[in-house]
């Protein structure tokens, strides 16, 4: 989902973005089903979006609106399209994998049962006659036998190898697959999804080694106001920026997530709110220093501030709440002009 339509889908806009996007797909005579609103969410939301730009092109031209056009919007431009797509040619292959070495292991299992068969045969043949001839002809039949289960057994080995490494391939694909969905794909952080598992990991953690874990929420300031000035290909330049501080101020075991919009949010385990406050604090300095540009024209931007407020995890206490303290930490920075921390324990010491 583009900064624009997530920043429109926090916003009262998003109301009217919503009755809009059912107006349209009325107008178009396609189902408001989930997927199709989604569609038509991101199209109205971003119209000049990759996405935008190929549902424009396909309504103007009159193209019929399917459930499969939809499921092909969805794979080429969802991420979570695309992930589903990726998964389910991962399991193609898996499954072809799996069905050829059963194959090979069935073909096999057959040559050697066969096998076993020639054996008792010749054994048979062996006690009802010594005649050198007869020998000659058991010793032709057991070499001709082994030869061959030697031959399907060099090809299932070849086959098991071949198959081991296409797994392996497989599972590093995969692996890789998850990190994406993990991801914040503007910021490289972690996105809201991978930053609520690990919050309640980390509570969960924290909890049953009883240690210090703090948490905080981090906004930009005025950026709404920054992307109606600057656009919001501008405003994106201005959140990678602000991300890759973020980030590499919170190197792990610390995990910076991205929460939604211009919001991120950082997990501390196992430490006090007091060195929190003084990371969260280098992070503000470092972000508030430095004169931002317009990398396509070159326009002086000025500086970017961000306002953010912390809260130390109580014995006990969940995600959920230990993420409401923050926000409301968070929110009396606001209040207090911006361009500020606020240690949501001094905040309720004085309370």
């Amino acid at each position: 989902m583009s900064t624009q339509v997530q920043t429109t889908l926090r916003s009262p806009e998003a109301f009217a973005l919503a009755r809009r996007a059912v107006d349209e797909m009325e107008r178009a005579g396609v189902w408001p089903t989930p997927l199709n609103f989604e569609l038509w969410i991101h199209w109205l939301g971003d119209p000049d979006g990759a996405l935008g730009q190929e549902m424009t092109r396909l309504l103007g031209d009159g193209t019929a609106f399917t459930d499969g056009t939809a499921e092909m919007l969805a794979a080429e431009y969802l991420p979570r399209g695309r992930l589903s797509e990726e998964i389910r040619d991962a399991g193609a292959v898996l499954n072809r994998e799996l069905s050829t070495v059963s194959e090979a292991i069935a073909k096999a299992q057959k040559s050697q049962a066969a096998y076993g068969q020639t054996l008792a045969g010749a054994s048979a043949h062996l006690e009802s006659s010594a005649e050198p001839s007869a020998l000659l002809g058991v010793v032709s039949t057991l070499s001709r036998a082994t030869t061959q289960v030697q031959a399907e057994n060099a090809t299932l080995e070849k086959r098991l190898e071949t198959s081991t490494k296409e797994v392996a391939r497989l599972r590093e694909h995969l692996e890789q697959v998850r990190r994406d969905a993990m991801t914040d794909a503007l910021t490289n952080l972690a996105n809201r999804k991978a930053f609520d598992e690990e919050l309640l990991r980390a509570c969960d953690e924290a909890e049953k080694k009883r240690q210090p874990m703090s948490l905080a929420v981090l906004d930009i300031d005025h950026f709404k106001r920054f992307n109606d000035t600057w656009g919001h290909q501008t405003g994106d330049q201005v959140l990678r920026y602000v991300a890759s501080v973020i980030g590499r101020i919170s190197k792990a075991p610390r995990v910076a997530a991205r929460y939604g919009g211009e919001e991120f949010a950082i997990i501390f385990p196992s430490e006090s709110a007091a060195l929190v406050e003084a990371a969260l604090n280098q992070i503000r300095e470092e972000i508030g220093s430095r004169a931002l540009r317009r990398r396509s024209t070159n326009d002086e931007l000025g500086a970017v501030t961000i306002s953010g407020g912390l809260a130390q995890r109580r014995p006990g206490e969940t995600g959920s709440s230990l993420l409401d303290r923050a926000d409301e930490a968070l929110y009396a920075s606001k209040r207090a002009g911006r361009n500020k921390i606020t240690n949501g324990e001094r905040l309720e010491e004085a309370a």
